[in-house]
């Protein structure tokens, strides 16, 4: 392996350490208070997609004022606009399966589902504007900030999994 590659390899191990102890904390945080499930599914749901709105409106006011780009023309490989683009691309990928597995654990887990899906948006929308800064200004924050945002979610696709056997 290559020195980016086990940077990358110790970034993503850092992020599911993070995963772990995320879950860990909204799984804590809560009781049995009667919270709804889908409500606090819902309002988790917001908090990540708040982040991809500011990210449409970055990349928005880089087409207005850029006169190459105004008119819906392309990025430039590489340009701040292009790995804006990226950033949102993948933000929406991650928005889509935190949409299908989440309210489907805070189901499975009724009444601390609420906490622990609240803790996964939370988190989601930290790591996404750690991934969006890190991939224009840290690399190092770009590996973790996508580790500790995607493996959040898979780790609550396998819990929800868990709760039907």
């Amino acid at each position: 392996m290559s020195g980016k590659q086990r940077l990358i390899a110790a970034e993503m191990a850092a992020g599911f350490l993070w995963a772990l102890l995320l879950l860990w904390l909204g799984w804590r945080a809560t009781g049995a208070d009667g919270s709804d499930p889908l409500a606090g599914a819902a309002l988790a749901l917001a908090f990540p997609a708040l982040v991809a709105v500011a990210m449409v409106g970055r990349l928005a006011q880089r087409r207005f004022f850029d006169a190459r780009l105004i008119d819906g023309g392309g990025f430039a490989p590489g340009s701040p606009a292009e790995i804006d683009q990226r950033v949102l691309t993948n933000s929406v990928e991650q928005l889509v399966l935190a949409a299908c597995i989440w309210p489907a654990l805070a189901l499975r887990l009724g009444a601390q589902g609420a906490g622990v899906v609240l803790a996964l948006g939370v988190g989601l929308a930290l790591t996404r504007i750690l991934f969006w800064v890190g991939y224009h200004r840290a690399p190092a924050l770009r590996g973790f900030g996508f580790a500790a945002g995607f493996y959040p979610t898979v780790l609550a696709g396998v819990w929800t999994v868990w709760t039907l056997i």
